[in-house]
């Protein structure tokens, strides 16, 4: 018999009643309906718009400009529409160029040699090395190859070359892009806080174990955090991954143009974010070695990394606030304090590389509560105990 879940699941099933086997079934039914249900309300705006550019494009082409069967219209809409918001405008390039390049070599080829298997292999052929000799991306090379099987094959020439087609590509494009603008446009700053929130996250749960592990003097809960923080830079990544998509989407549609100075403010957070979890990988990795090497760990070092993780909680706080809210920048300052007093009370290499990277952490916290440079490291130094540069 078979062991394991699965098979304990078949045994299960088997010894049930009818009326329990029913139940489990409808069950399942309905949470697998309730899965396909999100996933459609996901979707179902990109399938508004892709059906409404679909038809737009048709339509312009075929009854405004009456061009005969405009089917690279559509097509060329779909394709667009598919596209991640943030490559739309550097991809329709792409598209308009790759269908060009495919029209161009379709129509030459098959105009010369007529259709056939052998043509459409030839012709595809040739619109791939060229794309690749003339150096095009990957998607000006699917272009091309693509819309040179539809020429070969579906559409070949009857009356010699000509460009409709390319027209046909552009016109989808650019409605695609207008449909995508105007049509319910994702709200750009909603998209970028779902990714940030994550960021901010897991900085701080990586800060709050290590300092936990510094307290504990468990070196193996320490190199945890170090993990922790090294696998939190995918998080980070697709927190500023995110901003280009959002950005464009602010840029080109009317209704988010509002959204764009919000935008830069994520924008700028996302910069500071990444360097603090560079600063914090240092900083766990010292503590390692720290609690490896016995060295003194003061209880106000410990406390600092913690109030530097609480710090990093606020930010996702200050990111959604309108108003500038002081509480990312008293932690901050605090965290700084602490660090400064536990190098007084006596610390080793790592305990005080350990407060340098407090202090870096903590500069780069202050800048996504909208301080300047200057001013943000002004504060650290203030908090640390060091004199004030002077003026001038």
């Amino acid at each position: 018999m078979a062991r394991g879940p699965r098979g304990e699941s078949g045994h299960r099933l088997i010894g049930a009643s009818p009326e329990d086997l029913l139940t489990k079934l409808r069950v399942r039914s309905e949470t697998g309906f309730r899965q396909r249900w999100r996933r459609v309300k996901t979707s179902s705006i990109l399938a508004i718009q892709a059906g409404v550019a679909g038809a737009l494009s048709w339509l312009f082409a075929n009854s405004l400009l009456h061009h005969p069967q405009p089917v690279f219209a559509p097509i060329s809409a779909v394709i667009v529409l598919d596209i991640s918001v943030g490559q739309r405008l550097r991809r329709t390039a792409e598209l308009v160029f790759g269908v060009a390049l495919g029209i161009f070599i379709g129509d030459s080829i098959v105009f010369a040699i007529g259709t056939g298997a052998w043509q459409l292999g030839l012709v595809v052929f040739l619109a791939t090395v060229l794309a690749v000799f003339i150096g095009g991306t990957p998607a000006v090379v699917s272009n091309a190859a693509s819309s040179s099987v539809l020429i070969a094959t579906l559409s070949p020439p009857a009356k010699g070359i000509y460009y409709l087609r390319f027209e046909d590509a552009l016109i989808g494009g650019l409605i695609a892009l207008g449909v995508s603008a105007l049509l319910l446009p994702a709200n750009p700053v909603a998209a970028v806080s779902r990714k940030a929130g994550p960021a901010c996250t897991a900085l701080a749960d990586g800060l709050a174990q290590a300092a936990h592990a510094m307290g504990d003097r468990n070196a193996d809960e320490a190199d945890e955090a170090l993990t922790r923080l090294q696998e939190a830079g995918i998080t980070v990544s697709q927190f500023r991954d995110a901003l280009p998509e959002s950005r464009e989407t602010a840029r080109v549609a009317p209704l988010r143009w509002r959204s764009r100075g919000a935008l830069g403010k994520y924008k700028d957070a996302a910069e500071y974010l990444e360097r603090a979890l560079s600063n914090a990988r240092v900083l766990a990795r010292r503590a390692v070695t720290m609690i490896r090497d016995e060295e003194p760990i003061p209880e106000e070092l410990c406390r600092s990394v913690y109030t530097l993780g609480e710090a990093t909680k606020e930010v996702r706080k200050t990111l959604l606030s309108d108003v500038r809210d002081p509480k990312v920048a008293d932690l901050s300052v605090q965290a700084v304090a602490e660090a400064a007093e536990a190098y007084r009370k006596g610390l080793s290499f790592s305990g005080s590389a350990v407060v340098a990277q407090i202090r870096a952490i903590a500069t780069d916290l202050l800048g996504t509560a909208d301080l300047g440079h200057g001013e943000a490291n002004e504060l650290v130094r203030r908090a640390g105990g060091n004199p004030a540069k002077p003026v001038g």
